[in-house]
């Protein structure tokens, strides 16, 4: 490719470069009794660092009797990241652990050569009814760590820092933001942090790492001039300065990282770097190789017919 003379562009500045590269529009699905919004992976876009999964959960007011219940389910390759907004989800995992998760908290569970869990509403909450919504993400592990021992971290919300500042609050879930580092170990270079705008105020996003994303869930934002609503997922160009403001107040999830060394498959609950892995981890669920979780008979299928992985390049 061959130079051409040319004003470099201004990074953040809408006349000489577009700040936001990609919006995905989730795809909505009902779960019965509370809609799942899929932002990744999507068609414009497949992973942002190593985030390659991206739900978000109602909100939903669950009435009395009702819950979430997802039954024992595989994964390998991975790491789930739970965080909470409303509500309470019961953890159960064929590690043994048993823990509840509420809002500001995280369950940071390390899925390596392969791992069981389930995801519940509480009883006394089924029986007395109960509101939900939060964010469940995967990222991919790097390839030393994909076969790694499977674990299960659960951080308080004091466990994680809070930059407060200028109308902006932000809870740094993962990596380094604001000049603040959180304590939860990343397998590669990794940032996730919740924050909250307040009219007027000014959020930096700066070129830290090498794929960023945000993802508002209340309020609209602006960035460079436009205005972007809730519940889609706004992906940077690399080396942007970006600055993000809400004229009315916004709250979103700011994520990304570096990009992963090579390439990624998925199917269903599985993810790696090799195909041959994923065929092997398929066999094992059907087979009833993997450790169970503790006291729970029940568990998801493999899906039938079988699909092919996706290729994330």
């Amino acid at each position: 490719m061959s130079r051409l003379d040319a004003a470099d562009p201004i990074p953040g500045d809408k006349h000489s470069c577009d700040a936001v590269d990609v919006v995905v529009v989730p795809r909505a699905r009902d779960l019965g009794g509370f809609e799942v919004r899929r932002a990744l992976p999507s068609i414009e876009r497949r992973m942002v660092g190593p985030f390659v999964f991206f739900d978000q959960m109602g909100p939903a007011a669950l009435g009395a009797g009702q819950g979430m219940d997802v039954r024992p389910h595989p994964h390998i390759g991975l790491a789930t990241l739970t965080y909470l907004f409303d509500g309470e989800v019961m953890h159960r995992d064929s590690l043994g652990n048993e823990i509840a998760i509420r809002p500001g908290e995280l369950n940071w569970m390390t899925a390596g050569r392969g791992i069981v869990h389930s995801e519940r509403t509480p009883q006394p909450l089924r029986r007395a009814g109960s509101r939900l919504w939060g964010i469940q993400s995967w990222v991919a592990l790097a390839s030393k760590d994909e076969e790694c021992e499977p674990a299960f971290v659960h951080h308080d919300a004091g466990d994680m820092p809070v930059v407060s500042d200028g109308g902006v609050e932000a809870r740094i879930i993962a990596g380094s933001v604001l000049g603040a580092a959180s304590p939860v170990a990343t397998s590669s270079p990794t940032f996730y942090a919740d924050v909250t705008l307040r009219s007027g105020a000014a959020f930096p996003l700066d070129p830290d790492y090498e794929e960023r994303a945000v993802y508002p869930v209340s309020g609209s934002i602006e960035i460079s001039g436009d205005v972007f609503g809730a519940e889609r997922l706004l992906v940077f160009r690399p080396g942007d300065r970006i600055t993000i403001t809400a004229p009315d107040g916004a709250r979103f999830m700011a994520l990304g990282g570096e990009s992963m060394e090579g390439r990624r498959y998925i199917w269903w609950n599985f993810v790696s770097s090799s195909r041959e892995r994923i065929e092997q981890a398929k066999q094992d669920w059907k087979a009833g190789r993997f450790d169970p979780v503790p006291n729970d008979a029940e568990f998801i299928p493999l899906p039938e017919p079988d699909a092919k992985p996706v290729d994330y390049p």
